[in-house]
This record gives structure tokens, sequence and C-alpha cells, in this order.
């Protein structure tokens, strides 16, 4: 068989290499539940973008395209390298990205901690993460992509959170 699709890795576990191509890998910080579900969510967007292009529906391709975009910045394949040390706003757009994708992945009426996102890009010092991954929660919910909940009912994302919250995508439409 010619073409071998087998990925190889270069040296330095940062590009994966396909038919002479290189890929940047997944941050191996990642913990492997968490690596799980955003590679499901990045292999359900990616099909919802070849469902889109049948369908020739530019706008649902759009949605599917930026899906996939999330769970790759999620997973450290595109945006700052993972191995490079991120900007504020890099570090608050993985993050971003993060929630989004483990909270699709899920799925409607699933939900996630504000911790899954931070655990998901922040390796071990996830924790110094947290106050970042609250207010990228508090953000996606301005823009109506979350809700955030406490104790089962929906809570105001602007205003100060005592104790454990879960966050829900937005039902598609609404």
């Amino acid at each position: 068989m010619s073409g071998d699709r087998t990925p190889g890795t270069t040296d330095d576990g940062r590009w994966v290499v396909v038919d002479g191509r290189r890929w940047r890998a997944t941050d191996p910080s990642i913990p492997e539940a968490f690596r799980r579900e955003l590679v499901e969510e990045l292999m359900s967007a990616r099909r919802a973008v070849g469902a889109a292009r049948r369908a020739d529906d530019g706008a649902a391709e759009a949605e599917a395209r930026a899906r996939v975009q999330d769970a790759k910045v999620a997973l450290g394949e595109r945006g700052r390298a993972w191995w490079e040390e991120p900007t504020e706003d890099e570090a608050a757009s993985r993050l971003r990205a993060a929630v989004l994708a483990l909270a699709r992945n899920r799925g409607e009426g699933s939900t996630i901690c504000p911790s899954d996102a931070a655990r998901a890009v922040g390796g071990e010092g996830w924790r110094s993460s947290m106050d970042a991954a609250r207010t990228a929660v508090r953000t996606l919910a301005s823009e109506g992509e979350v809700v955030v909940l406490q104790g089962g009912e929906v809570i105001d994302a602007a205003g100060r959170w005592r104790g454990p919250v879960r966050v829900r995508i937005v039902a598609e439409g609404g």
C-alpha cells in the first residue's frame, strides 16, 4: 500500500507527521479523560461540517467550523503553541474554547464545572487558571453561549458566585 497514513511524531513530540506534512500535536498535559472528550467533540464537529457541505447549508457549515476551531484550540492544536507561554488573552481564548467544546460534547441538558476547562488546559497547575476559567464562563454567559447554574437554578453570571456552579451550553436556537 502506498502512502502510509500511520502518523509519526517528531522527536520533541510537538508535531505529528502524516504523509510528510507536519501538524501540531495535542497538548500532552491534557488529562486523558478531557483529551478524549475534546477529541470526541472535534470528530463530531468535523462530521457536522461534512453534513452541512453535503446539504449546501452555509450557516450550518460555519457553525460546525466554529466548533472545530474551539476543539482544536482547546486541544492546543491551534492558537499559541502549547509549549510556549501564552499571553493572558491567549490563555483566556483557550479556556473559552475548552468550556464550549466540553459543554457541547456533553450535550444539551448536561453540565460542566469551570474547573473542567481549567484542568483541560492548565495541566498540573490548573488551580491557578480557575479565576480565568470563571471569567471565561462569565463572558460566554453574557454572550448567550452558556448558562450558569447553582443548585440546579440559573443564576446571574455577572454576579459574584459563592460556592460551586455548573455550566450548560445554550440549546441551538435558544
